[in-house]
């Protein structure tokens, strides 16, 4: 007798997907928010750094100026990340309860930047310039949002459509 819940048996692509662009969309804004407040740096060097996965070293600061063009490759390259990265988190906190998946997806977002910051700085060593606690945070944060943020769109998918009364 299967006596799992449906949201252990079932998942919801379209809401991991969701989810990991509105964590990434929070991650974005908290990391540029912060950088320029609490680090006193340009808000636009984070997008930079991501950019130059794509296009090179030469758009990293300086000048950590606002750039359409870098913007664009990084916004792509991010949010594409964003989705991937809200399908694995997806995997690990279906089923769960909205806590314990917060837990998870900040556990996720901590590992996330370890990688990030220190693995990948094999093959993209300007990320080792990013190694603050901003950016500690920003991962964090982009792990819980998005854990929390799939369980809200997957239990509603398991209560099905909301039936609006009729006269």
């Amino acid at each position: 007798m299967d006596t799992a819940s449906p949201a252990v048996r079932r998942f919801d692509l379209s809401a991991a997907i969701k989810a990991g662009l509105l964590g990434g969309l929070v991650f974005m804004m908290l990391e540029m928010m912060l950088v320029a407040v609490a680090l006193a740096g340009s808000p636009w060097g984070p997008p930079r750094m991501i950019a130059a996965i794509g296009m090179g070293k030469a758009v990293l600061p300086p000048p950590a100026t606002f750039d359409a063009g870098v913007m664009a490759v990084a916004m792509v390259i991010h949010f594409v990340l964003s989705a991937i990265y809200g399908i694995i988190v997806a995997m690990f906190v279906r089923g769960r309860s909205s806590g314990t998946a917060a837990m998870i997806g900040a556990v996720f977002g901590l590992v996330l930047y370890l990688v990030n910051f220190y693995a990948l700085t094999a093959i993209f060593p300007w990320f080792a310039m990013g190694r603050t606690w901003v950016s500690i945070l920003s991962h964090i944060v982009f792990g819980l949002v998005t854990a929390a943020a799939y369980v809200a769109m997957a239990s509603r998918m398991d209560r099905g459509p909301i039936a609006i009364p009729v006269r």
